[in-house]
């Protein structure tokens, strides 16, 4: 009977944890303080939103952190170059802010420049580059959608071509890192968080 009370308060217990995390990625937690403050920074502070607006921006938020993932274990957060880059700006914003370490703001700013600096670096090798530099996959995307650019030659709609292309290879990277990893969205503290003003 012991064991099963244990088993009760431990479910209970990381019930308690995950209702403070609006969601997880292969288990680590988004908490609602991280996803918040980042909401905040991109909304100019507004937090009355509607649900569907939130979980919207959630979603946009867990594919920013699948690809901060993807190009952990692609092993570009231990390049020489990134990790000069982020050694500079922390030297930056401490000179700058002279925030306390231990305040937990100047933590997320930090992680937020590092995992910005990582989706930049890998969305330059899984999306930007190839689009640039390979007509010929550039070509066959533009033939298969031709009528979307008519009455335009290739030459004429380079520039559009090459975004749709980038939009199809995002598209395709964020199904592909989706499946690779689990993702569970906690959608009743997606609700509070929705409700708060």
């Amino acid at each position: 009977m012991r064991k099963v009370y244990c088993a009760i308060i431990l479910c209970l217990f990381i019930g308690a944890a995950f209702a403070q995390n609006v969601a997880s990625i292969n288990g680590k937690p988004i908490s609602n303080k991280e996803f918040i403050w980042f909401y905040k920074k991109n909304h100019l502070g507004n937090t009355g939103v509607a649900y569907k607006d939130l979980d919207a921006y959630l979603n946009q938020y867990i594919n920013f952190k699948l690809k901060v993932l993807d190009a952990k274990e692609m092993g570009l957060d231990k390049d020489t170059a990134y990790l000069a880059e982020v050694q500079h700006y922390e030297t930056a914003l401490a000179a700058q802010k002279r925030p306390a370490k231990t305040n937990p703001e100047y933590e997320l700013i930090r992680n937020e420049y590092r995992d910005a600096a990582l989706m930049f670096n890998v969305s330059e090798i899984k999306i930007w580059d190839k689009a640039q530099n390979d007509d010929a996959q550039l070509r066959v995307f533009y033939d298969k959608n031709k009528s979307s650019y008519l009455p335009g030659s290739f030459e004429e709609v380079k520039g559009k071509v090459i975004a749709d292309y980038q939009d199809r290879l995002e598209k395709e990277w964020i199904n592909t890192l989706r499946k690779k990893y689990t993702v569970k969205i906690n959608q009743a503290e997606v609700k509070k968080l929705a409700k708060l003003d």
